[in-house]
């Protein structure tokens, strides 16, 4: 299990793996598999770390409505996170039945 990371007052953290180290992509691809296994439609947003906690997030495109290829989601965030380098880009699940967020986590952190 990986080594969880202490809280610094002084350090923001957020969403649902900040307290771990960064994720590796073969991590990510198994989240992401996991949301499209749910039937929740995959969106992605992406701030400036600045403004994370202040503000809304923007979004990318629309949201992927259906899509269930990994390797195409993976893609998009990775086209996001080229487009805006320093800001921070966040995956989130929208599950239709309840309509709210099944899961969100941050994908990339700023300038990582």
């Amino acid at each position: 299990m990986p080594e969880i990371q202490p809280y610094k007052p002084t350090e923001r953290r957020g969403e649902t793996f900040s307290y771990l180290p960064s994720m590796t992509p073969d991590k990510i691809r198994k989240q992401i598999q996991y949301l499209v296994n749910q039937g929740w439609n995959p969106a992605i947003e992406h701030t400036e770390p600045e403004k994370a906690f202040s503000h809304y997030w923007y979004l990318w495109k629309l949201p992927f409505f259906g899509e269930t290829s990994v390797e195409r989601i993976m893609a998009e965030l990775e086209s996001c996170h080229r487009a805006n380098p320093g800001h921070l880009v966040r995956l989130i699940g929208y599950d239709n039945y309840t309509q709210s967020q099944g899961m969100a986590f941050i994908v990339y952190r700023g300038g990582r």
